[in-house]
């Protein structure tokens, strides 16, 4: 015991034991610093870098985004967030190819081209790849699909005096959009589709149907040009005008006063109306359902 005794003392002794580290100049051999220290210092020194490089790197972990990149600690919310931001994504993209195809559609008819139909190829069935379902993803889906749902039920419901079943053309009143004189009529093999009407200047021009104003602008060829969006699927266009009396978002009645008759763009010759009806995507003669003069 005795013995054993004498080596624990030995052995904190040579811990407490004092050294001194010398630095010096290894040219000259001049002293540049000198310390005192133990070797119990230098265990209790290394101890506490030790443990604060640990409590740094845990802090690190825990407190960090660090953390979802080791293996075992995935969190749920993120693998939700990052569905919920793909399905966002799908949805973007689906609503941007549509607002393309809706631009397209008006322009073609701005420029007066008819629109065609045209219908998507479908996939071979080999091409199709069987993808287990996720079934977060699933039912993230079928949530987004219930309330698109009530959300559509609730806009039928309201625009149901709007767009009540489809009425043929010819049962429809359409209110003269200016009384004149008739100068070009509806020719498709010339691509007019449109009739011009001579009137005074200044003269006010009217909404055949009641409807929303989609297109209220400015274009190269036609000038100021107004187009009004109205129930069955019908469309009509007044170009060439001197002033818009309307706003894209606007909802006009029937007889309303939306432009003023002017001789703008660069397909005019004259003070006129450009007068276009569209039903279902394709041009009509308005002189089959309205009387100018």
């Amino acid at each position: 015991m005795a013995g054993e005794n004498k080596k624990e003392q030995t052995f904190l002794e040579k811990l407490r034991h004092n050294y001194r580290l010398v630095i010096m100049n290894h040219e000259t051999f001049e002293e540049v610093g000198s310390y005192r220290l133990s070797l119990l210092n230098v265990y209790v020194t290394i101890s506490l870098i030790v443990v604060g490089v640990a409590l740094i790197v845990g802090s690190l972990i825990v407190f960090t985004p660090l953390k979802t990149y080791l293996p075992g600690y995935g969190d749920i919310n993120a693998q939700r967030e990052i569905i919920e931001l793909n399905r966002e994504l799908d949805e973007l993209q689906e609503g941007f190819a549509a607002r393309q195809t809706y631009n397209d559609n008006i322009r073609r008819i701005l420029v007066g081209e008819e629109i065609e139909t045209v219908q998507a190829a479908e996939a071979p069935l080999d091409s199709v790849v069987a993808v287990d379902p996720i079934i977060e993803d699933e039912m993230l889906r079928k949530e987004v699909e219930l309330d698109q749902e009530l959300i559509e039920r609730e806009l039928l419901s309201k625009s149901a005096n709007y767009i009540s079943k489809e009425i043929p053309l010819e049962q429809m009143f359409l209110v003269p959009p200016i009384t004149g004189v008739v100068s070009s009529g509806f020719d498709r093999q010339t691509k007019h589709y449109g009739i011009d009407v001579i009137a005074p200047k200044n003269t006010p021009v009217k909404a055949v149907m009641d409807g929303f104003v989609f297109v209220s602008d400015w274009t190269l060829e036609t000038g100021n040009t107004l187009g009004i969006q109205h129930s069955n699927n019908l469309i009509s266009f007044y170009k060439h005008n001197s002033a818009l009396l309307k706003k894209v978002g606007s909802y006009v009645k029937s007889g309303e006063a939306v432009a003023i008759i002017g001789n703008t763009g660069e397909l005019s010759d004259g003070p006129h109306l450009h007068f276009e009806i569209w039903h279902k995507g394709k041009p009509v003669d308005p002189a089959q359902f309205i009387i100018f003069n």
